[in-house]
């Protein structure tokens, strides 16, 4: 290759490099670095201190990043407030048991304090996830690239044609997956954010009592573990009760989730769909490798946390992030 060829490759090279392609747009490593460099420090240490308290945390900031990406892209629009005239997203149904917006505000009280204008809520809530789920460890599981900006659009309406159900069957789930350019690997592999968190008995009762409206249970759920849950969720129309998703370690982030699911004991239907593919089981078996799964589980979040983002002149900086500045 000659010299000057080369010298071109390269320079698109780190050109595509500083723009981002694809996912991501102009995410990058220690965004904040001049603008506010202890942003991310401050972040990690309110959110660690209020998981000391709340071992909980972890799953519900997981659970409100993934919600905030598939809709609309990774832009916080799902922390947003209803208005006179607009249904947010925290009005639809996947939303409604969403929680921990109080420690978000209190993260974002205290950047403002420190950078106002400068932090985005969407980058405050991506740092959450990683960092409550990293407590466990004392050490980051994931890199977060940063330089997110937040969206001024919330709408009910876009919430469940865009959030996987857990009614799903596998080619469903695919094509929802694929609607955010993810790949069958990245839905197993974020489908093991169930390790940590529960469920509701309205999302997975007809399992239980109701599978095909003949009064059935469903022949692929393990027997014993359904008798189980019927000891928790005692009618088809409890919508109270709540089950740990990963009944061995809820509060633990592991990979428990994939030899759960092996022994047929995934939780919602859409987990047990992952069984019904083959290219599917594939990946539930190489995750059955700790090391394996950290390490994917890492990349699929990178990946799912540059979904449509916003940056540049788009979106804006919110002062709070329930509500679009005036």
């Amino acid at each position: 290759m000659n010299t000057n060829l080369s010298s071109f490759l390269i320079s698109i090279a780190v050109l595509l490099g500083l723009l981002g392609v694809g996912h991501g747009g102009k995410l990058r490593k220690n965004f904040y670095e001049d603008s506010c460099p202890l942003a991310e420090d401050t972040v990690k240490e309110i959110i660690w201190k209020r998981v000391a308290c709340n071992s909980t945390l972890p799953a519900k900031f997981l659970r409100m990043h993934f919600h905030d990406c598939f809709v609309r892209g990774c832009d916080a629009s799902v922390l947003l407030d209803s208005t006179a005239n607009n249904k947010a997203e925290k009005e639809a149904v996947p939303n409604l048991s969403l929680a921990g917006f109080d420690v978000l505000e209190e993260v974002k009280t205290q950047l403002e304090k420190t950078c106002p204008g400068v932090v985005s809520c969407a980058d405050i809530l991506a740092l959450a996830a990683r960092d409550s789920v990293s407590y466990q460890f004392q050490r980051p599981l994931w890199e977060v690239l940063t330089g997110r900006r937040d969206g001024i659009i919330s709408r009910m309406s876009e919430v469940l044609v865009n959030i996987p159900s857990p009614f799903f069957d596998f080619t469903t789930l695919k094509q929802f997956f694929a609607n955010k350019s993810l790949t069958t690997h990245d839905l197993v592999v974020l489908s093991g954010g169930h390790t940590i968190g529960v469920g509701h008995c309205q999302f997975f009762s007809n399992r239980l009592y109701n599978f095909t409206g003949k009064n059935d249970a469903d022949p692929s759920l393990n027997s014993t573990y359904a008798a189980f849950l019927k000891t928790q969720c005692k009618s088809l129309t409890d919508n109270v009760t709540t089950v740990a998703m990963d009944p061995g370690s809820p509060l633990s982030f592991d990979n428990n989730y994939y030899k759960n699911l092996k022994l047929n004991q995934g939780l919602f239907q859409s987990d047990a769909a992952l069984l019904t593919s083959k290219e599917a089981t594939k990946t539930v078996d190489e995750l059955l490798d700790s090391d394996d799964f950290f390490t994917e589980f890492g990349q699929s979040m990178k990946r799912m946390g540059a979904i449509d983002v916003l940056s540049g002149s788009s979106g804006e900086i919110r002062k709070k992030c329930n509500v679009v500045n005036s």
